[in-house]
């Protein structure tokens, strides 16, 4: 069995704060934030020993704190690589082109959807609905959105993350919001 999970000093306090937001009998309503912290401190996923630490926080039962996160595709229940790239796949970004995507994603990464690559540093998934529909197709990597992609944005994208370079998130045609194309 793994080390017991435990915050850095600093996610303890962040914790605590999640958790004076509210009542002391609904605490379990910091579950997310709580989880999106151990995920973060966690290289990136949720280990057992992290959902039970929180559970123990909340005072919750661990299989709520278990649903949470199986429910909500945010959460990473194995391990990823350093850069999780979620090609949505609901209809507005299918009708838009979220299958080229895809296939753009496939060959720059050289690995399968559900797969990560050797070096570990990207894991290559389907995702439902990001939310960003008038932004279609839409790519989350790790916490940011890329919007209004092409094949060869989202592989320009990968490749400045390849070079350790920071990526411009947000609509790729350099649109505001959800905007029209056409401003």
């Amino acid at each position: 069995m793994s080390e017991r999970f435990v915050f850095t000093e600093e996610n303890l306090q962040k914790a605590q704060g999640e958790i004076t937001k509210y009542p002391a009998a609904g605490k379990a309503s910091a579950v997310m934030a709580l989880l999106h912290l151990a995920q973060k401190q966690n290289e990136n996923y949720l280990s057992r020993q992290a959902m039970d630490y929180v559970a123990e926080l909340l005072d919750m039962p661990v299989v709520k704190v278990y649903e949470v996160a199986s429910f909500y595709s945010m959460y990473n229940l194995r391990p990823v690589g350093k850069y999780c790239v979620n090609v949505c796949t609901t209809t507005p970004c299918w009708l838009r082109g979220s299958n080229q995507l895809m296939e753009a994603c496939m060959k720059e990464l050289g690995i399968k959807e559900g797969e990560t690559t050797k070096d570990q540093n990207f894991t290559l998934r389907t995702i439902e609905c990001l939310c960003a529909c008038a932004n279609a197709p839409v790519v989350q990597i790790n916490d940011d959105f890329y919007e209004d992609l092409t094949p060869e944005s989202i592989t320009k994208i990968i490749k400045q993350l390849k070079d350790g370079k920071k990526p411009e998130i947000g609509s790729q045609i350099g649109r505001v919001s959800s905007e029209p194309r056409e401003g």
